[in-house]
């Protein structure tokens, strides 16, 4: 048996926001249960993975971290490209961190599909005693913009299964629901012809894949 029939579907995830509000730690966190307390940004596109079990179905997330491009406001489409889903994060203690929560926001839907699930995450609320982002703002902002919203501490293991989990069983309603029609995140599977130069590259980025 082949591995790729270990899994039912593969959902490609992004992290996104500013540098320092702990992207890499909430994917080290949930992929590999592991905090780097001595977090050096790293150059160039980072992903891991990991396989859940949720509604009886096993889904291979394939989690996407920026690794310090966006300092560089490098980062181009072939990132978000195969994305169904996206954490938007900033960090509770920093405000200008959540300040440009609007601008990546618009440059996710400037490169992602339309339908992909998209959760905003106020993370370090181990960092609660320096807050300066309150809940109450960002659930609002969240729920005015049709966003998930959850907040999490990567430190202490806090809400970040949660708010991954979370993300994937509703990409799974939408991927399942018969609303989503071609040309949506429903259309892209490992089976779509690719040119041949993309196929080995596009094969690790596919969203989704039902097998």
């Amino acid at each position: 048996m082949g591995s790729d029939e270990a899994y039912n579907f593969v959902f490609k995830v992004v992290l996104i926001g500013e540098s320092g509000v702990g992207k890499s730690n909430l994917l080290s966190r949930f992929t590999k249960n592991e905090f780097n307390h001595d977090s050096r940004t790293t150059i160039g596109v980072e992903f891991s993975t990991r396989t859940v079990q949720l509604n009886g179905l096993t889904i291979k997330a394939q989690i996407w971290d920026t690794a310090g491009l966006e300092r560089y406001r490098a980062i181009t489409s072939a990132y978000y490209r195969g994305a169904v889903g996206a954490l938007l994060v900033y960090d509770i203690s920093k405000h200008l961190t959540y300040e440009s929560v609007e601008r990546w926001l618009k440059e996710l839907y400037d490169h992602a599909d339309p339908h992909i699930i998209v959760m905003l995450v106020g993370n370090k609320t181990d960092l609660s005693a320096v807050r300066s982002v309150p809940t109450a703002d960002a659930k609002d902002f969240a729920e005015n913009n049709d966003l998930l919203f959850m907040e999490t501490s990567a430190l202490e293991s806090v809400n970040v299964e949660a708010a991954f989990n979370t993300v994937l069983t509703e990409i799974h309603k939408k991927v399942s629901s018969k609303e989503v029609t071609r040309g949506s995140i429903n259309a892209v599977t490992l089976s779509q012809p690719k040119a041949p130069a993309e196929d080995a590259q596009e094969e690790k980025q596919a969203c989704c894949k039902n097998l």
